[in-house]
C-alpha cells in the first residue's frame, strides 16, 4: 500500500515537472516529519507540505517580480514648485530715513 502511494506521488511530481516543483521538496520534508510525529502520517504530511511549500514559493516569486518591476520603472523627476507671487517686490534691507 505504501509503495503504491509513493510511486503515485513520484509520478505526479515527475508529471508536474521539475521547474514547477520549486518549494515542494522543502515543504515535503517538513510536512513528512510533522506528519510522522503527529501519528505516523508521513506521506499525507509530505503531500500537504509539498503543496504548501509550492504555494509559498510561488507567492515569493510574484513579490520579487513586482519589486523588480517597480525598481525598473523610471521615477519622475521632482522639480521644486515655484513660490507663489504676492505682487509685491521682494523686501530689501531697511533704509534709514534721510536727515
Amino acid at each position: 500500500m505504501k509503495s503504491s502511494i509513493v510511486l503515485m506521488l513520484a509520478g505526479l511530481l515527475l508529471a508536474h515537472g521539475v521547474a514547477n516543483a520549486k518549494g515542494c521538496v522543502k515543504g515535503a520534508v517538513v510536512g513528512g516529519v510533522a506528519g510522522h510525529v503527529a501519528g505516523h502520517h508521513a506521506v499525507a504530511g509530505a503531500v500537504a507540505g509539498c503543496v504548501v511549500g509550492h504555494e509559498l514559493a510561488k507567492k515569493q516569486d510574484q513579490q520579487q517580480k513586482a519589486k523588480a518591476q517597480a525598481a525598473a520603472q523610471p521615477q519622475p523627476a521632482v522639480q521644486p514648485s515655484p513660490q507663489p507671487s504676492t505682487g509685491n517686490p521682494p523686501a530689501s534691507a531697511p533704509v534709514a530715513p534721510a536727515r
